[in-house]
């Protein structure tokens, strides 16, 4: 096991979601609200923190559902700059469930920093009987200050996961999230990461990719392969001026004839298609030239954040 360092600053920036929302009882788990409290009031309900020095701020309170391009920047300018600050050891994310693996995956394309940003959530709200909350904030706060700690994690039902391949597997279960093919990267016992793979690393994008491009994000939506699909989904697509598209194929990433021939138009229009699956986890395999290496073993949502941040560079080259 690896031992908490008490040294150093962990600023904790709220975004909303369930581990910040109520409901009119106790005994209700799915008919809350979410994003009702803020985060000092969060991290104010756990003795456990009093002696540790810890930095609040709330960069925005909403239910991770409606997660928007205008929160990812806020939330990755505010992560730069409080990682920029020598005194501080690391920051911990609050975070909703629902789209927390995209989150996390941009944090990590974006800033890969030197030291750990550790976004944790709850699949309970705060007024349960049986809150998931408090613990799952106690252990983001511990691996977020475990010596040599580094690039982003997720934390959730004492597990540690990378960032990359991160896949939320249940509806309602308190261990909603799964690992890719390597697994999770440690598990948090009693306030101790045990460490089973090395932290996330690589080189970052940078913010310069983003700082100038507030509601000027490109256009890539994911298109599913199923049963009957023709393709008519892709020509509506492109009919509204379309950039991009990942295709959730089914098995190993393959789409019908009806939709191969629509992404054949698209790719003819200039749209970048991209191939993932709608398969729970595996990479997606074979002579595809549409599925560079680092999206191999990536699900379709975090595809698409590569995708957007690919147009993005593109667009400032």
């Amino acid at each position: 096991m690896q031992s908490i360092d008490a040294a150093g600053v962990i600023v904790v920036l709220g975004t909303g979601g369930t581990i910040a929302g109520t409901a009119e009882h106790a005994g209700d788990n799915v008919g809350y609200r979410a994003a009702q409290l803020g985060v000092e009031r969060l991290v104010a309900g756990l003795p456990a923190l009093a002696g540790t020095t810890l930095e609040c701020e709330q960069v925005a309170q909403l239910d991770s559902k409606d997660m928007d391009f205008a929160t990812w920047r806020r939330l990755v300018l505010r992560a730069a700059h409080h990682l920029a600050r020598a005194e501080v050891r690391g920051l911990v994310v609050t975070h909703g469930t629902d789209t927390v693996e995209e989150t996390a995956y941009l944090l990590q394309r974006v800033l890969a920093p030197a030291k750990p940003v550790v976004l944790t959530a709850a699949m309970r709200p705060a007024t349960a009987l049986l809150c998931d909350g408090p613990q799952n904030l106690l252990d983001a706060v511990a691996v977020a200050r475990t010596p040599g700690a580094r690039g982003v994690v997720f934390v959730m039902a004492g597990r540690a996961f990378d960032a990359v391949g991160l896949r939320k597997t249940h509806t309602y279960r308190l261990d909603a999230f799964a690992a890719g093919d390597g697994g999770p990267l440690g598990a948090i016992e009693e306030g101790r990461l045990r460490r089973f793979r090395d932290w996330p690393a690589g080189q970052p994008l940078g913010t310069a990719l983003i700082d100038r491009e507030e509601g000027a994000w490109p256009r890539v939506e994911i298109v599913l392969n199923h049963a009957g699909a023709d393709g008519g989904s892709v020509r509506a697509l492109l009919a509204q001026g379309i950039e991009g598209i990942v295709v959730a194929g089914t098995g190993n990433g393959r789409v019908g004839v009806r939709l191969e021939a629509a992404l054949d138009e698209a790719v003819a229009a200039g749209v970048v298609v991209r191939r993932s699956t709608r398969c729970a986890f595996g990479a997606v395999l074979g002579g595809a030239d549409d599925v560079p290496e680092r999206e191999a073993g990536l699900s379709a949502v975090q595809s698409r954040v590569e995708l957007i941040l690919e147009l993005l560079a593109a667009r400032r080259a």
